[in-house]
């Protein structure tokens, strides 16, 4: 099983999807192996993180998760695009617009991971929580279509989890969830990814 979280970025000091990995990887009881590393928010170094670690340790299930400071919920995402376009420069000053992810790769991936059932999970369990339709053209789904590009065709399963800003460290007006909401969510949905082999059946999707 592999984990990755986010260094901060953007001029911040923290990034709690780096933290709420590392604190899963603490309190982790297996009985899997958990892989857990945080990545650059960058987006060569992120890919290229990411292979490395996919080949290195050859995992059955891959969870990344991400910051969507602007959301107030869990939000495991259902599509990746192969489109990198940055509203702000990366952590290395780079800010593509209108590239692909991977050159010829195809327009888009649906997650492999059970996002249906970590949704209700969540929910299950008090943590608010959505199925999101994008996760935008940034790192993180960069991130997330090099996990699939890299996996499609394969038994291995992947997709992406953003989570909300932690109480106390968000910026001001920003929503925001307790930390050991967070640090919950990551683990049930590590949890729900290597039990759940088929989703569950329930609308999930979105109006305009």
């Amino acid at each position: 099983m592999l984990l990755t979280g986010f260094e901060p970025f953007a001029g911040d000091t923290v990034n709690p999807s780096g933290d709420a990995v590392r604190a899963v990887a603490e309190r982790w009881a297996g009985p899997e192996r958990l892989i857990v590393d945080v990545l650059p928010v960058t987006f060569d170094g992120a890919t290229a993180r990411l292979a490395a670690l996919l080949d290195e340790h050859r995992p059955d299930v891959v969870v990344s998760v991400g910051l969507a400071g602007d959301r107030s919920t869990v939000t495991p995402e259902r599509v990746a695009v192969n489109l990198a376009d940055a509203r702000i420069a990366d952590n290395a000053g780079h800010r593509p617009q209108d590239a692909a992810v991977v050159a010829g790769g195809p327009a888009a991936y649906f997650a492999t991971l059970p996002v249906k059932a970590i949704a209700a999970g969540l929910a299950n369990r008090g943590i608010p929580s959505t199925v999101s339709h994008t996760a935008g053209t940034f790192v993180c789904n960069a991130t997330m279509y090099a996990a699939l590009h890299a996996t499609t065709g394969t038994p291995v399963r992947a997709g992406f989890i953003h989570v909300p800003w932690a109480a106390g460290t968000a910026p001001a007006g920003a929503p925001a969830l307790d930390f050991a909401d967070i640090v919950d969510a990551v683990e049930l949905a590590v949890r729900v990814s290597l039990d759940v082999d088929t989703d569950v059946a329930a609308a999930g999707g979105e109006l305009p």
